[in-house]
């Protein structure tokens, strides 16, 4: 089968398209025949061997010291079940699915094992491989920084970095709640932030959203890239400010800032659950969460869609596309 290795961390150009032996599905896994997979920032960030200090170490231990363990990446898939293992009772050959691949990656190929347990679940009638593809990273994680700031209706909410796929689930959910929404990213991801339903954008090439005065009931930092400082200061009281990507300083900055007895800090991982990926789904399915799909690679152009990804350029999801044939 076709896939996509990477045997040693490095740029883009250390991804290989190439033949690999097509996995055997062991007693309680399935196999899936991918149709659509996707790039991530997460995805470039294990590739380069490039994260937040704090979590270097253990990721390496996870992943492989010197290369990675898996040497074929990507966690976002969507595909048919094709073959089931004797164990398996929950999946049946023919089963549209979608989820995620976890520490197991391996979405970059034509065909994956995954375990029936995986975080996975069927797709709607009526909807697409690459519009479910997303939800796995965008929705989970947008839907756990919302709700992990209790966001209510008629609060501020501010996203810095709203235009992945993270962000524009987090714009839509919290709209959702009631909230006001203004979305920070770069000024050629305004419009499609709007169509998304944010109240105010904000270019942040052009404005500093600490410096106009204003102040928010909930800030979320999806990209890790704030100062610390003036953006704790922009919280209205009783404000919460979620670091959604923390970097070691802004961790040490947010002990001294449980000082402030009307203000929290928050970061926290995001599970993933295959009831939120069912309930995100039906949101999807029903149109009340628009996916914004920015473009397609195909597998063969992988290391195009890495530095596509890597520049900062992506507007909501990036999907690559499997090949059905050899």
């Amino acid at each position: 089968m076709k896939a996509v290795v990477c045997e040693r961390y490095g740029p883009p150009e250390v991804l290989k398209y190439t033949d690999v032996p097509e996995p055997t599905p062991k007693d309680d896994e399935i196999l899936v025949k991918m149709r659509a997979a996707s790039v991530t920032l997460g995805d470039c960030e294990v590739r380069a061997s490039r994260v937040a200090g704090w979590v270097i170490v253990p990721l390496r231990l996870a992943l492989g010291v010197m290369k990675p363990r898996q040497p074929i990446l990507g966690t976002e898939m969507a595909g048919d079940v094709v073959a089931v293992g004797a164990n398996v009772r929950n999946f049946a050959v023919g089963d549209r699915i979608f989820g995620s691949t976890s520490f197991g990656m391996g979405a970059y190929a034509q065909f994956k094992a995954v375990s029936k347990s995986a975080p996975i679940t069927g797709i709607p009638e009526g909807v697409d491989y690459a519009t479910v593809v997303g939800i796995p990273t965008g929705g989970l994680n947008g839907l756990h920084f919302v709700r992990k700031c209790e966001v209510k209706p008629g609060e501020s909410v501010l996203i810095n970095g709203a235009g992945g796929s993270i962000g524009s689930f987090a714009v839509q959910l919290a709209k959702q709640r009631g909230a006001e929404v203004t979305a920070v990213d770069r000024g050629d991801k305004l419009e499609m932030l709007k169509g998304l339903g944010a109240d105010h954008v904000i270019d942040y090439q052009t404005e500093d959203f600490t410096a106009s005065g204003k102040h928010y009931d909930v800030i979320i930092d999806v990209v890790g890239k704030i100062r610390f400082g003036p953006t704790f200061e922009a919280l209205n009281e009783g404000g919460r400010l979620f670091l959604g990507n923390p970097y070691v300083p802004h961790m040490i900055q947010a002990l001294t800032a449980k000082r402030h007895p009307n203000k929290k800090v928050l970061f926290q991982l995001a599970g993933e659950s295959i009831d939120d990926l069912d309930y995100l789904k039906a949101l999807v399915a029903s149109g009340a969460i628009k996916m914004s799909i920015d473009r397609h690679f195909p597998l063969s152009d992988i290391a195009a869609a890495h530095r596509y990804v890597e520049a900062g350029h992506k507007k909501g999801i990036v999907v690559i596309d499997i090949p059905q044939e050899d």
